[in-house]
Formats: C-alpha cells, sequence, structure tokens
C-alpha cells in the first residue's frame, strides 16, 4: 500500500513504475528481427519450433482450415462474437469522414482520407486465445477501407494449429490470411516481409514484451498503430459509493492477463481500502486463475491511498493507464477532468471488461504511459489524410505577395520565382 496522503497532487514523483526490459530481451529481439530479416521463412520456422514447440512445414493457415472453425463454432459464442463485429463496426464508421473542400479566394484544397494497402495484426496466444482481439484489429481495418489484411497468432503448442475460435473470428471479422507466426518473429516478417508473407504497411495488435520491443524495433521502416500496446494494465478509482466486490473484481481483471501487467486501486478513504481489499481476497480463494493472479499482483499490484479527488487525477494522469474505471459519485465529471487515460469507464456499472469485448471501441490501447500522448486503435491508424490543392490566377494575385515575402526571407528565390512568374511580375 502506497500512503501518498500529505503530498497533495505532487505525487508522480512517488508511484513505481516497473521496468519493462533490460538489454536482454532488446539484444534478443535485435538478432530475432535481424534473421527473420536476412532468413525469411527458414527462420521463422525454427523459431516457430523452439518457441512454439512447433515444427511444420508451412505456417499458413488454409482456407478450408478457417472455413471449418466457423462452421463448428457453437452458436451462442457465434451469436456474441456477431454482436462484437456489428458494435465495432458501428462504432468506427463513425470516424470516417467525407471529402471536405475548403475555398479561400480562388485556392481550393481538397482534403480527404485513403486507406493503406496492407495492414498486419498481430493476436497474441500462449496463455489463453482471444478472439476479441481479431474483432478489435481486423473491424478497424476493414471501416477503414484496407483491402489486404493479414494476421498472425502463436500456434497452440498441444494442437499444433491456431485455436479454431480465434480462426472463426477472423472469418467473421472478413479476414482470410493468417498465418500461425508468433513473437517478435511475426512482427519482423510483418514488418519486412518473406517468401510466405508480404510486408504490410502497418501493424495493430497488443503482445507480449518482446512483441512490443520487436514494434519498436522496426517502427523506422513500417507504421505502427495504436502507439505502444504491451502488458495490460488498469487503475480503479473507488470511494464510499462504490460496490467493494465490483472494485475488487475490476482490479483482478487486469491482473488475469499474466505478468508485468499493473493494476492500481485509489482512494481517498481508508476504509474502501480495507473493504476492496477484503472483498477481493475472498474472491480469489475460488478463482481458477488464482496463483497466477496473485503472482501478478505481488509484482504489479499497488493500493494508493490519495488526499483528494484532485489528488487521485493526479495519479491517475501520472500513471497514464490503459484502462481506467472510475467507481465514485459523479464519475463523469470526474473522467472528463482526468487527461491521461486509454479508456475510461464512468460508474459502478461500466467495467473494462464491456469494452474488452463489446462496448464498440477498440480494445488495443496505449500502454505502459503511452496514454500520455497516444490513444486507442481507431481507423485513423489504417488511413492516412491526403490533400489535392487547386489554383486559379486570382489566388496567386491575391496570395502570391505573401509567399514572395516569406520565401525571400529565408532565403529561397526559386521559390519566390516559381510565384512571380505566375503572376507576371518580376523585380
Amino acid at each position: 500500500m502506497l500512503d501518498l496522503r500529505g503530498h497533495g497532487s505532487a505525487v508522480a514523483h512517488l508511484l513505481p513504475r516497473p521496468l519493462l526490459a533490460g538489454d536482454e530481451p532488446r539484444t534478443t529481439v535485435a538478432d530475432i528481427v535481424a534473421d527473420v530479416r536476412s532468413r525469411g521463412d527458414v527462420a521463422i520456422r525454427e523459431y516457430t519450433a523452439t518457441f512454439d514447440g512447433v515444427d511444420s512445414p508451412t505456417f499458413a493457415v488454409p482456407r478450408q482450415e478457417i472455413d471449418a472453425a466457423l462452421a463448428q463454432l457453437p452458436r451462442p459464442l457465434r451469436a456474441a462474437l456477431e454482436a462484437s463485429v456489428e458494435n465495432v463496426r458501428i462504432f468506427h464508421e463513425h470516424q470516417l469522414h467525407a471529402e471536405e473542400i475548403i475555398e479561400r479566394t480562388g485556392m481550393r484544397i481538397h482534403a480527404f482520407q485513403k486507406p493503406v494497402r496492407r495492414a498486419g495484426l498481430y493476436v497474441p496466444g500462449g496463455r489463453a486465445v482471444y478472439p476479441s482481439t481479431v474483432v478489435m484489429t481486423a473491424v478497424p481495418a476493414r471501416v477503414a477501407g484496407v483491402t489486404d489484411v493479414a494476421l498472425c497468432v502463436p500456434p497452440d503448442r498441444g494442437t499444433q494449429r491456431v485455436a479454431p475460435v480465434v480462426l472463426a473470428a477472423a472469418a467473421l471479422a472478413g479476414v482470410e490470411e493468417i498465418y500461425a507466426v508468433g513473437g517478435a518473429q511475426a512482427i519482423a516478417a510483418l514488418a519486412y516481409g518473406t517468401d510466405t508473407i508480404e510486408r504490410v504497411d502497418v501493424i495493430a495488435g497488443p503482445g507480449n514484451v518482446y512483441v512490443a520491443l520487436a514494434k519498436q524495433l522496426v517502427a523506422g521502416d513500417v507504421g505502427i498503430a495504436a502507439a505502444f500496446a504491451g502488458p495490460s494494465e488498469v487503475v480503479v478509482v473507488a470511494d464510499r459509493s462504490c460496490d467493494p466486490l465490483f472494485a475488487a473484481i475490476d482490479v483482478i481483471v487486469q491482473a488475469e492477463h499474466g505478468p508485468d501487467g499493473l493494476a492500481w486501486l485509489v482512494t481517498w478513504d481508508e476504509g474502501v481500502a480495507d473493504t476492496v481489499c477484503a472483498a477481493g481476497a475472498t474472491y480469489l480463494e475460488t478463482s481458477p486463475r488464482r496463483d497466477e493472479i496473485r503472482a501478478t499482483l505481488t509484482e504489479g499490484g499497488y493500493v494508493a491511498l490519495v488526499d483528494d479527488r484532485e489528488a487521485a487525477i493526479a495519479v491517475i494522469d501520472a500513471i497514464a493507464p490503459e484502462h481506467l474505471e472510475l467507481q465514485v459519485a459523479d464519475a463523469m465529471a470526474m473522467g472528463r477532468q482526468v487527461s491521461n487515460a486509454g479508456a475510461i469507464f464512468a460508474g459502478h456499472l461500466a467495467p473494462a471488461s464491456l469494452g474488452d469485448y463489446i462496448a464498440g471501441p477498440s480494445h488495443v490501447l496505449p500502454t505502459y504511459g503511452s496514454a500520455r500522448f497516444a490513444s486507442a486503435l481507431t481507423v485513423t491508424d489504417f488511413t492516412r489524410d491526403h490533400h489535392i490543392v487547386t489554383v486559379e490566377q486570382d489566388a496567386i494575385d491575391a496570395w502570391g505577395p505573401h509567399v514572395v515575402a516569406l520565401a525571400e526571407v529565408e532565403g529561397l528565390d526559386a521559390h519566390a520565382e516559381s510565384i512571380r512568374r505566375r503572376m507576371g511580375t518580376r523585380p
């Protein structure tokens, strides 16, 4: 427990921020990326055998396997995935905008969006399967108008294949190109291409520390969507109006994802801290993943006692969490005061898990403090803003003298001359 009372809003320097990775993971990732870039498919097969225990001559998932996974999907699960796809589609369609034309004295600017041609999506595997992440990455890409979408996901060590539910989610989200490849090697393949995997223009999707570091490494050669998508994190703010069990479970929810994550409870009431912690301990006694959750909370779980709501907002903005839950009175007002958070859930009936699966905004969110400068995955991560300028003579006459003046002060005579010629005037 961190007792931050008495420090007011000056608390940023008192908050722990675990190191994401040391030199060894960075070196390992750099070696993998360089190897895949050099040896392509051969390197991918070797890494898949080493890290995933799957030794296969091919890693492209055949179409018939995808179709079979969709056909065998249980009806309730298919309905849930279809509802998720629909909600995510509806939300992201609002991020598209029609062409705009801005006119100023004979000068017309046509502004419009164009999608990238090819996007690469990464969906984690290993500890669990994540069909929801397929939806949350693929649907925004499709809404953006991306024609080619390639999905990489680690194969299951036991079955030697990609989980059928992930394949089914891909089919429902409109993805047909799937590769049983995970880790840093998948990011390298998407970024640089191999004989099997064509290089992409943008990579999106969360992953472990090795995936996150690989995306940082290749960022100069390919677009990386939604900033830094790494280990999961949550801040739950609670006051006396909260349900202690709701707050406790919602702290535990993010710890359930596994190690390296951060889970915070922030309150200005010591009694609330005690009751929420007690409720969490009781819940964990019967949780099927209690040992993993306790291990994660031991490393990255914190309870912060602060002076008041303003101090709590200072803690939130310093952490810049991926998920923020406000289980407090007047939660909406508090949410509008927060500057740094990937996704905000206001009120006692708004858990982050709703956003993870069904609310509509993508659950691929900035982590590790990058919500200070980044946002959730959106359609704009898969589009580029274009503009076309058309000019008539009256625009040259009106705006040309300003261009000449600015070009001359910068010592760029050719810039000025290009306007003078069009104005029909010379000094």
